[in-house]
């Protein structure tokens, strides 16, 4: 009988990617996906790094998961935190069996008791040591009717908050061959039939969506014979052409703002996808220079005020850190006026983590934590108002749905796992787009029929 295996995916979207390949690593190594973390004879933790919140998630699951498996399970830990913290984790958690780095074969892990200690295997670096390079596995077939793609691993970037490319490195991208090879072997899959992970048949896969950690950099490191980039072209303008032929949706996560020229907006409003996920992190000037961060809120909002120029439909959203050293008052209130004037349609807040080996940890004028939540609650609440008040404005407007999963589904207003939701007719189908007119609005979450079955509503359409 086939082992099993049972795999947590922690984190942003680059990490579910990852997870992806592994499980396609998993399922060639003649392993079948186990129903729950208490059948499985292999269990992994994909775990991530990013702030101290995000590691100590992980590091709960870790021990939940050491409870919950049966004796002679194995467990493994992967991803981010067994890179930047291999040999600590390794001292610090018996109860896992192999702390496994990007990389790393893991399958052949020996089974052992549940929380004994064994010898056990770290890697540290920002390159696949051993093993395998996980950008370019094969993977599964989607279960849902979209996908991540990573089009990159690494970052180049100086940020002074941020430790990624300490344990991810430089950045990496891969060819447009190679991505447009996964993005056709997806939609190929689906096509044809193809079981996804969950035993289901994978339905129709309508949506790429592009992820990478500096995404607008995209192809820019890439200097071998074929693959230079031509003066005045933007490579992850023409991935983004290249991907829009091919499925219905394409998107773009995680656009550094002085990424956002005048092509690669062309080209994602010629997707029919005006979604716009921009990196900006904070508003003030002076700031974002000690962040070592490009632009200000000035900037920001006349790039905004041109792109719904060109698209009324067009989606913003964006995420800012609270408690950043040396952030003054001022600071704040220039964030709080920008959220006022710019009516992002999402927003996410996140107080400073002080990160060791980042520029920012050695600032002087740190912020008290408990300012920098008092701040994250202001913007918090502001920013709801806003995304309610937008969400309100959908009401009686026609739409096109991707439908998700029976009853719910995403216009291109809403990009997976991240925004709200839009709840549909419980007979709708995963993988059908549907034309629907938007019935009522309940916070960040709308309601629709299918348009043949809309009538006016009289009154009362908000939730």
């Amino acid at each position: 009988m086939a082992e099993r295996f049972w795999l947590e995916t922690l984190g942003c979207p680059k990490n579910k990617v990852d997870s992806d390949k592994l499980v396609g690593t998993l399922t060639l190594d003649g392993y079948q996906p186990a129903d729950s973390p208490e059948d499985a004879d292999l269990v992994v933790v994909n775990t991530c790094a990013f702030i101290e919140a995000a590691r100590q998630e992980s590091i709960d699951t870790i021990l939940e998961l050491a409870d919950a498996r049966r004796d002679g399970a194995r467990l493994v830990v992967t991803g981010c935190m067994a890179e930047r913290y291999g040999d600590e984790l390794h001292q610090a958690m018996p109860e896992v069996d192999l702390v496994a780095g990007f990389g790393v074969e893991f399958t052949d892990t020996p089974p052992a008791s549940k929380g004994a200690p064994v010898a056990l295997t770290a890697t540290r670096g920002p390159r696949p040591a051993q093993g395998f390079d996980l950008l370019e596995l094969a993977r599964p077939a989607s279960p849902v009717p979209w996908a991540y793609i990573k089009v990159a691993e690494g970052c180049d970037r100086i940020c002074g908050f941020c430790a990624i490319p300490s344990f991810r490195g430089k950045q990496r991208s891969r060819s447009t061959d190679e991505i447009i090879a996964e993005v056709d072997l997806l939609v190929s899959g689906a096509e044809s039939g193809a079981i996804a992970p969950d035993g289901q048949p994978a339905p129709a896969l309508r949506e790429i969506v592009l992820v990478a950690q500096d995404l607008a950099s995209y192809g820019r490191d890439r200097s071998s014979p074929g693959e230079r980039v031509q003066a005045g072209r933007s490579p992850i303008a023409d991935l983004t052409r290249a991907v829009a032929e091919r499925v219905a949706r394409t998107r773009l996560l995680y656009l550094y703002p002085s990424g956002l020229t005048d092509e690669l907006i062309s080209a994602v409003l010629h997707t029919g996808v005006p979604y716009f996920d921009l990196s900006l992190q904070h508003v003030s000037r002076p700031l974002l220079a000690r962040m070592r961060r490009w632009g200000d809120g000035e900037r920001f909002l006349r790039r905004m005020a041109d792109i719904r120029a060109a698209d009324q439909h067009a989606t913003f959203r964006s995420s800012f850190i609270l408690g950043y050293p040396g952030e003054t008052e001022r600071d704040h209130d220039r964030l709080l006026e920008f959220l006022g004037e710019a009516q992002l349609d999402w927003g996410g807040f996140f107080t400073f983590s002080n990160e060791v080996g980042t520029h920012a940890a050695d600032l002087p004028d740190q912020i008290p934590p408990e300012l920098a939540l008092e701040r994250l609650r202001e913007c918090t609440e502001l920013q709801d108002g806003i995304t309610a008040a937008r969400r309100d404005l959908l009401i009686g407007q026609a739409r096109q749905v991707l439908v998700d999963a029976p009853g719910r589904g995403r216009s291109v207003h809403e990009a997976p796992e991240i925004d709200g939701i839009v709840y549909l007719p419980a007979d709708t189908q995963a993988g059908e787009l549907i034309d629907v007119v938007v019935t009522a609005a309940e916070g960040p979450d709308i309601h629709a029929v299918r348009a043949t079955d809309h009538e006016p509503a009289t009154a009362g359409s908000r939730r």
